[in-house]
């Protein structure tokens, strides 16, 4: 079998634009099964490459067979995202962290091998896009033992559940106020911090966010 990275550095998966960004008119299982049609095309026996960079990092409720530290450029990662559920609710939105164009991120390249994706995907799937508001991408992710193409959801500008740009009063409210059913917005940024830190992954930008709640 070739060697993971020489096999999925190589790999060109087709990746169809979205044809509309309203989570309502999306088929998330046609989505899954296009993401799962995508990996399989990478070569024979393709392991999968999941890039992590908020809660999958500290909470991935996955075991990967191996994890590095890695980086994709051309997305960021960015506590733009309403939550009306998780971490909010429809009265008090809060946020959730997504991959946005622009710039570059660290975060975790988990590997799980070819014979659990399968039985894995539908569980990846439901939690990150129960709605399907996620944009799943290969990106590139750079790690000391070489580059994977690596799935990761993505979130585009488009998106209505894209916050824009926010000012620092409205992240003062938002951590004061915004609580849903896995708890607040403040604990799920503060458990992003400490997870990507306990990796040796620095996040200034997020730091800065939090001193807002302070």
């Amino acid at each position: 079998m070739a060697h993971p990275d020489t096999r999925l550095s190589h790999a060109q998966p087709t990746e169809r634009p979205p044809a509309t960004w309203d989570p309502a008119l999306r088929d998330g299982a046609q989505m899954m099964a296009d993401t799962l049609a995508q990996w399989r095309a990478q070569g024979p026996n393709p392991d999968l490459w999941v890039f992590a960079y908020a809660s999958l990092v500290w909470r991935p409720e996955f075991e990967a067979a191996e994890q590095r530290l890695g980086r994709v450029y051309g997305h960021h990662r960015s506590l733009q995202m309403w939550s009306r559920v998780n971490r909010g609710t429809p009265e008090q939105p809060g946020l959730v962290f997504a991959l946005v164009s622009g710039g570059s991120c660290t975060g975790l390249a988990l590997r799980v091998p070819h014979r659990q994706v399968e039985t894995l995907m539908p569980t990846l799937w439901a939690r990150e896009m129960p709605n399907p508001v996620y944009d799943p991408k290969w990106l590139s992710c750079q790690t000391a033992q070489g580059t994977v193409q690596a799935l990761a959801f993505t979130l585009s500008r488009r998106s209505p559940s894209h916050t824009g740009k926010l000012d620092a009063e409205q992240y003062r409210n938002i951590f004061k106020h915004a609580v849903g059913r896995y708890g607040s917005t403040l604990d799920y940024a503060r458990q992003t911090l400490e997870g990507l830190h306990q990796h040796g992954i620095q996040d200034h930008a997020l730091r800065a966010l939090l001193e807002l709640a302070d």
